[in-house]
């Protein structure tokens, strides 16, 4: 075998026991998730002697439909506005020419550096003057934007070709008509992109809705996660949480599946051209 052939085969033994080792911790959880709690006090064996769904039963008996359905609502209505709002954005500052867009760029990079939970307090007394404390819009409205991803998208219509604009234009194509019906389309590859990390993200999110959400009823499922994880702390229960947790990744795993061909394009240029 030549030398290329050894370091191909490093090359994929590294990256097999990388996937091992992060897959690992999921295999754990779904595993824990078909186990008895008599079996998890025990904990004797890895996998489970007698495989049974009664934990999935129990939690989805629970609020955990209303917990998955809010989750669901907050983490769609941030990705559609991050996506419109972060692309036109990011369109503004590749294509537009206008004063102070240097200016204003250098302060986006800027307040990149800020972390989040800078800005939590300041956002908290802002929804809470408007009366939206308590409210899946308070939320909403404080993910509806990300500097990361409006750089991102600059990013992507700085190298997006400019030629195909210019023709749309010398057609008599109108700013709007040109970006929603033909820059739009081209770009799926980074919409999909965006989407992935945002939706997931939001997702994800616990501290956010921890500050501004206290009814049950309109928990987050990072929020109603944590309350059946301190419901069950002392008990041997860990089956619960983890199918709780198993349900609350299937959202983010069909969605990465459903754009994932666009995913995987983001750096092809030329599918927008084909």
């Amino acid at each position: 075998m030549s030398r290329r052939s050894y370091s191909a085969g490093a090359l994929y033994a590294v990256l097999a026991g990388y996937s091992l080792l992060t897959l690992a911790p999921f295999a754990w959880a779904v595993l824990t998730s078909l186990k008895s709690t008599r079996e998890i006090a025990g904990a004797e064996q890895v996998w489970p002697q007698a495989p049974t769904l009664a934990a999935y039963e129990a939690i989805l008996h629970g609020p955990f439909y209303q917990w998955l359905w809010n989750s669901f609502t907050v983490a769609l209505a941030v990705t559609v506005l991050n996506v419109l709002f972060n692309t036109m954005a990011g369109y503004a500052l590749a294509r537009m020419r206008f004063r102070g867009r240097g200016l204003l760029f250098q302060t986006l990079m800027l307040l990149v550096m800020v972390p989040s939970q800078v800005t939590m307090i300041p956002a908290y007394m802002i929804v809470a003057r408007m009366g939206l404390v308590d409210t899946h819009l308070s939320v909403i409205l404080t993910s509806a934007v990300s500097i990361a991803y409006i750089f991102m998208m600059r990013q992507f219509f700085i190298n997006f070709p400019v030629e195909i604009e210019e023709a749309a234009t010398l057609d008599g194509s109108g700013p709007f008509h040109r970006f929603f019906r033909i820059v739009l389309p081209m770009a799926k590859p980074a919409l999909a992109t965006q989407a992935i990390f945002v939706f997931m993200g939001i997702w994800n999110e616990f501290m956010k809705p921890l500050l501004f959400i206290s009814s049950v009823d309109r928990y987050l499922l990072t929020q109603g996660l944590n309350a059946v994880a301190k419901q069950y702390a002392k008990a041997s229960s860990w089956n619960l949480i983890m199918a709780g947790s198993v349900i609350s990744i299937l959202p983010i795993l069909i969605m990465y599946i459903v754009l994932n061909r666009h995913f995987l394009n983001i750096n092809d240029q030329s599918s927008g051209i084909k």
